[in-house]
């Protein structure tokens, strides 16, 4: 659609705004309102700062045009701004991300360092993130514990190709590989030892794989799904890991609304809700102690 008029930052943020608050869309992909996606959307393709400065600058025809487009493809085809962009905001930082990809949102990445110091020391060095997608958990830890080698398992070739990509954007090719394959298997396969072990797996159980918004369609189902009751890596990762932790190493994992199944399944297992004051649900932890 060609524009023919004009406008600032400013106005175009509230056009967007307007159109995405009157569309059926769900959030929850960068963003959790109309209006944070909208001045996301604005920012990122004209390249101004987010600040109020900014807002009463002109907005180039070009940089107009594909704001148009991309808004229309974000109502019409319900695409996560994420992909239509090409790149995602977590935790204040940027990731390369893509179309049939996972776009990163794990509350996991809220508690690595100070939250966990109690339990996990900022001097730990061995860290492994299975299920890594683009690799968001895997360099957060190695940023927030800079002491640690940290090895990211990543299944699907794309996401870990763009994890390799987010590595070298953050600079930690020196302390971060990534490595491709079944992270089950994987696990099953090592004979080495981890202070942390973290992972954000497929945890969607059947019955809310046909409720999810269209949103999520746009992600791999092999992302997402993982079974009856949302448990089926989990199921496969708990008996590797009294081996494969050090004597105080802690298990991290999210399994989002598929907790109560968990605690149903494993009712003697001492795992430990952890609290996510960011907003989320279902993350445990699960200390190589459980075992003895």
């Amino acid at each position: 659609m060609a524009v023919t008029q004009a406008q600032c930052v400013g106005e175009v943020i509230e056009s967007v705004y307007q159109r995405f608050a009157d569309a059926p869309l769900s959030y929850g992909h960068g963003t959790d309102n109309p209006w944070d996606e909208a001045v996301y959307l604005v920012l990122r393709v004209t390249g101004y700062a987010d600040d109020e400065g900014s807002l009463e600058q002109d907005v180039a025809p070009l940089d107009q045009e594909r704001i148009e487009a991309l808004t229309h493809r974000r109502i019409k085809e319900r695409v996560p701004l994420a992909h239509l962009l090409g790149e995602c905001q977590f935790m204040g930082q940027r990731f390369f991300v893509g179309p049939g990809v996972m776009i990163p949102r794990s509350p996991i990445g809220y508690l690595l360092g100070e939250p966990l110091e109690e339990w996990v020391p900022p001097s730990i060095t061995r860290i492994v993130d299975l299920c890594a997608g683009v690799g968001c958990l895997g360099i957060l830890a190695a940023q927030r514990y800079p002491q640690a080698q940290v090895t990211m398992v990543e299944l699907e070739p794309q996401a870990a190709a763009l994890a390799r990509q987010n590595v070298d954007l953050h600079d930690l090719g020196g302390r971060v590989q990534v490595v491709e394959g079944d992270a089950c298997r994987w696990l099953a396969e090592q004979a080495d030892q981890w202070d942390l072990i973290l992972t954000n797996p497929p945890y969607v159980s059947a019955s809310d794989m046909q409720t999810l918004p269209s949103e999520y369609r746009h992600e791999p189902v092999l992302g997402l799904a993982a079974g009856e009751d949302g448990l089926r890596l989990v199921d496969a990762f708990l008996p590797e890991l009294a081996e494969r932790l050090r004597p105080e190493g802690i298990f991290l994992c999210e399994v989002g609304a598929s907790a109560p199944a968990m605690q149903r399944k494993y009712p003697r297992l001492p795992i430990q809700w952890l609290a996510l004051p960011e907003g989320g649900e279902g993350v445990f932890m699960l200390g190589q102690k459980g075992w003895r």
